[in-house]
């Protein structure tokens, strides 16, 4: 009786082979809890599509996963003095986004992130006269640009590309090869013609192993079927039932990533009155679950236990019974399965 993660896999990888097609030498992304796979099994899957590189969040990370992957690994987190030591084999690469951190490096693999208009890490244009010196004691694997998924400025991706290509190329800095992130195929085949002497690799996680939605399930099994009358009490708060029906105790809690979601960016009007809504029912203690059973998603009776959730399913629904399964809509990255099943 377990939350499990079902893979269509050959559907999965098919979806993977396709987006290899299209973004030639890209570099597989794993990284958090492993996009709600696990980092073994991305290394597997990094393995059969023939990567040369996996990136990984953290050295914590590189450290897990290097066993299970036999090529280089790049640290997306950039090294910062000071930081704890992990040892790590020389496979792996850092990334850097500072002058001091290329001098903290000395004799190490390292990628040099620039400051695109996200704003988040990366050298500017102003280091760039002092990187000459920096780069001398390192061996440079190329630099790496991290670029923003909405464009509300109508901005052009491959024109920012293009600006710090040329900010480089005028500092005479090596161009041999560039990391690139949340670019469209099409953008990257444009600079790729632009810039023929120069290898684009694609990091890419999201779309690689979540691109196919209907390649992935989570189900959450029933564990026992309670029925209620109007009025009656239940719970750890003891509340009671709103009308007849059944208390549904289902595999999936707090420690599953159940109830829980990351902040969610919200544009255009619908979405934020449904935002409001949900707050509002919030309020008087309606939550709605992420579980589904008669074709409907069904409410909480209570916030979720720590492994398991409990529903409440009205008298008018079809009784659910111990061992069926429901289909759970769970975002991948904040979900931990109990096993996962290859279909």
């Amino acid at each position: 009786m377990a939350l499990t993660l079902y893979v269509d896999t050959a559907r999965w990888r098919a979806h993977h082979k396709h987006v290899q097609e299209q973004f030639p030498g890209l570099v597989p992304v794993c990284k958090g809890n492993g996009y709600g796979f696990g980092h073994e099994r991305l290394a597997e899957e990094a393995t059969r599509l023939g990567s040369d590189v996996l990136a990984v969040g953290t050295t914590y990370e590189a450290a897990r996963i290097k066993d299970w992957f036999g090529g280089d690994l790049l640290v997306l987190t950039p090294y910062r003095r000071g930081e704890e030591p992990v040892p790590l084999p020389d496979r792996v690469i850092r990334s850097v986004s500072s002058i001091d951190g290329v001098y903290g490096l000395v004799g190490a693999r390292v990628v040099i992130e620039v400051m695109s208009s996200m704003k988040r890490h990366g050298i500017s244009e102003q280091d760039l006269a002092q990187l000459h010196a920096a780069i001398e004691n390192v061996r440079l694997e190329g630099f790496a640009i991290h670029l923003p998924l909405d464009r509300t400025d109508g901005s052009d991706a491959v024109e920012e590309v293009i600006g710090w290509m040329d900010r480089l190329r005028a500092a005479r800095l090596p161009l041999h090869t560039m990391f690139v992130s949340h670019l469209k195929a099409e953008e990257l085949a444009r600079l790729q013609q632009q810039f023929p002497q120069t290898r684009f690799r694609a990091r890419i996680g999201t779309r690689l192993w979540l691109g196919d939605h209907d390649a992935t399930e989570y189900r959450g099994a029933v564990l026992d079927v309670t029925h209620v009358t109007k009025g009656d009490r239940f719970g750890y708060r003891q509340q009671k039932a709103a009308s007849d029906g059944f208390l549904v105790v289902v595999a999936g809690g707090t420690s599953h990533g159940v109830g829980l979601e990351a902040p969610k960016a919200l544009h255009g009007v619908m979405p934020r009155a449904k935002g409001v809504a949900r707050a509002g029912l919030a309020t008087v203690n309606r939550n709605l679950s992420p579980f589904v059973w008669g074709g409907k998603q069904r409410w909480f009776a209570e916030p979720p236990h720590m492994q398991v959730s409990i529903l409440f399913v009205p008298a008018d629904a079809p009784e659910p019974k111990v061992g069926d399964e429901l289909v759970a809509h769970l975002r991948h990255t904040t979900t931990q399965f109990d096993r996962i099943m290859d279909r």
